[in-house]
């Protein structure tokens, strides 16, 4: 028997925004459904489930969301969305959201680049002092 299995984001109390701001940001995204305490949304086909369950837990580190990327429009895209209003960047194409949620922006290029043998130590250094990724500066390792 096969179930669903999909996130719970636990917020203080902006479940619903934060539901809206995630479907504003990706395609194909919708709420399903929200009441006071859960808001249902569903981002590129996957569901999610937003929590207002009090200031208890935030979030860190220890799970991000990974969004492969095509091409540098839509890594500008992402990183500039997700770390505009109150979000933060990190290194190596990690960076936080408005609400402390973890992402990493990746090319989808990225695993090819760093499995060529010649390339993938070069890449790897570029990589290491960038915050937002740049393909054009990886494929010319």
């Amino acid at each position: 028997m096969t179930r669903e299995i999909y996130p719970c984001l636990w917020f203080n109390n902006e479940a619903q925004e934060a539901a809206q701001y995630y479907c504003g940001i990706f395609e194909n995204s919708k709420i399903l459904s929200s009441n006071p305490i859960v808001t249902m949304f569903e981002v590129n086909g996957k569901t999610f489930m937003a929590l207002n369950g009090g200031p208890n837990f935030t979030f860190n580190e220890s799970v991000s969301f990974v969004v492969n990327c095509k091409d540098q429009q839509e890594i500008d895209h992402y990183w500039n969305s997700l770390t505009s209003n109150g979000g933060q960047e990190s290194m190596c194409g990690w960076c936080k959201d408005k609400y402390g949620v973890s992402w990493q922006i990746v090319p989808e290029v990225l695993g090819s680049l760093m499995n060529d043998k010649e390339k993938g130590p070069r890449v790897m250094q570029a990589f290491l002092k960038m915050k937002k990724f740049d393909i054009a500066t990886l494929e010319n390792c």
